[in-house]
């Protein structure tokens, strides 16, 4: 991402909330990203966060997530306090257990199965340092699907794939770059994509829409849509006459000749194959979970998964108790990991 020719100031942060370790500035000057705020904005976060520790409030309180919330309300601080004060409504009462003990537990051992019908994961970065997203809409078959999963569960492991990228690849992805990446690059292929196929997934993306946009506000970098069939873009021009321009802007539409444009902004070596690209990752592209999360070098343990070693570290301080047969998942598998499993990548 080219550097900014404007200075930018450094991040205002809280003692009690900012624990960041990693770089905290936005690279290029974007009224309202952290690094590139007015006073008055500044003062919008202070006021925000004030507002809702009078309310007993006290997670997601740093200054990087109240600023996204800010800004997906155009720094109005009621709305913004009601759209983030219904986030963590939702997250503490999300699939009965709430979201951050939902990633931590996990295990969505179908998910190869699931890809053969819906492929959607993470791999590697653009050329700004962004994860790319991809997911391939036209093999999706929801009769097929529901053999092998449920609705809910697919969304579950979308909500733990948005959990996953704000935390440990957004995070692991800013140290690599040296500035902050709050956003993904996502592709979707239509591909294949018919009537049929759009009005039998309609139901299921309008789902995964509502929290991408309630709940995980500002996390959309750039959208290619490719392979658009036919007169996509002519509906497209008339729906983005109710988008917001900056939305707008993020969203390129390309029909079967997209490869020029899409390499010119996700290096070919980062690019699966098949999508003119050149990387061939061993046993698929789809299921390696590719990109700096996976480096030591630049990837930490999440913070929702923080919670277990704390248990862990309990239970080596108490005296030690007659040990138990490790449990087995139902399906034989070793028990879910805390940390990132090793192919987990869906929803951006």
């Amino acid at each position: 991402m080219a550097a900014s020719q404007a200075p930018a100031k450094e991040l205002q942060l809280d003692p009690k909330y900012d624990h960041y370790d990693y770089p905290t500035t936005a690279p290029t000057p974007q009224n309202g990203h952290p690094g590139h705020t007015t006073p008055e904005q500044d003062a919008q976060v202070y006021q925000l966060r004030s507002m809702l520790e009078s309310e007993g409030y006290t997670k997601d309180l740093d200054t990087l997530t109240l600023l996204r919330f800010l800004r997906a309300r155009k720094f109005n601080v009621e709305l913004a306090k009601q759209m983030f004060t219904d986030f963590q409504k939702w997250r503490e009462t999300y699939a009965g257990v709430g979201v951050e003990e939902l990633v931590r537990t996990f295990d969505y051992t179908e998910k190869p199965k699931v890809f053969e019908y819906y492929p959607q994961y993470y791999h590697k970065t653009d050329k700004d340092g962004r994860p790319v997203y991809i997911e391939k809409l036209g093999k999706v078959d929801l009769t097929a699907l529901g053999k092998i999963t449920s609705q809910e569960r697919m969304i579950q492991n979308l909500v733990c794939e948005y959990e996953k990228m704000a935390d440990p690849r957004l995070p692991a992805c800013s140290r690599k770059a040296g500035y902050l990446l709050e956003t993904s690059c996502t592709i979707t292929d239509l591909k294949g994509v018919g009537i049929s196929t759009a009005t039998s997934v309609y139901g299921y993306l309008q789902a995964i829409s509502a929290i991408s946009q309630n709940y995980y506000p500002e996390r959309l970098g750039k959208l290619y849509v490719i392979n658009a069939p036919w007169g996509f873009s002519a509906v497209f021009s008339v729906v983005k006459r109710f988008l917001d321009p900056v939305t707008v802007n993020k969203i390129h539409i390309l029909g079967s000749g997209y490869q020029k444009e899409l390499l010119a902004q996700v290096p070919a070596e980062n690019l699966p194959k098949e999508f003119g690209g050149t990387c061939q990752c061993e046993g698929g592209c789809e299921l390696s979970d590719a990109g700096p999360w996976r480096d030591p070098q630049w990837a930490r343990t999440p913070k929702w998964a923080k919670k277990e070693e704390k248990v862990e570290q309990t239970e080596a301080a108490a005296p030690p108790a007659p040990q138990q047969p490790a449990p087995i998942a139902a399906n034989g598998s070793e028990p879910a990991a805390a940390a990132v499993p090793p192919h987990a990548h869906v929803m951006s």
